[in-house]
């Protein structure tokens, strides 16, 4: 049996009683049922907290959490037309881990359903060398979508969600082979470029 691709899920908010934690076990469920082994990046977690104080033990931390993984998959909200600032300060705190990686985007919120942070952040991850999924899940008004364990509560909702996730986890295995196989053959470094 060939070895599961591993996928590190990041969670974009640290707010007590986000909706991310409902948000992100979907997600994780889901990738989970398309074939992908996950580990999940909370920068909540106590021990990865003090990166968004520039703490070189918890950055450290965070680059062993990410050492390794195929490619990474952010479920965040939109704050102000925008990514969490403390997600920014996550991902500008580790490069290598970046590079050649495919990311897909999972966004939540309001009426635009976390798009606005979802296209803010395709900048910041081109720069790190990156390739991010065109194709995202997104989700207005998740607060009414989702129960306490994070399933959907609408069948039809839910129906939906899942046929949008099975394009996306297609795409997410698709780059990962694609890239994977790529720095096999010719490890990435920025600077050779």
């Amino acid at each position: 049996m060939a070895e599961r691709k591993c996928i590190g899920v990041i969670l974009g908010s640290i707010r007590e009683g986000r909706i991310n934690d409902r948000v992100a076990s979907w997600v994780i469920r889901q990738l989970e049922t398309h074939g992908f082994a996950t580990r999940t990046i909370d920068p909540a977690d106590a021990d990865l907290l003090p990166v968004q104080m520039g703490d070189p033990a918890a950055i450290q931390r965070l680059r062993e959490r990410m050492a390794n993984l195929d490619g990474f998959v952010i479920v965040t909200p939109e704050y102000n037309h925008a990514e969490p600032g403390h997600l920014k300060t996550l991902i500008d705190n580790v490069t290598a881990e970046w590079w050649a990686r495919p990311v897909g985007l999972i966004g939540y919120g309001g009426i635009s359903g976390g798009l606005r942070a979802v296209e803010a952040l395709r900048i910041i991850l081109a720069e790190l060398h990156t390739v991010t999924l065109r194709d995202t899940v997104s989700f207005t008004s998740p607060w009414r979508k989702f129960d306490e364990l994070g399933h959907i509560i609408d069948p039809n909702d839910a129906a939906a969600a899942e046929a949008a996730m099975a394009v996306f986890a297609h795409r997410l295995d698709w780059w990962v082979e694609a890239l994977a196989h790529a720095r096999h053959a010719r490890p990435y470094h920025p600077e050779d470029a």
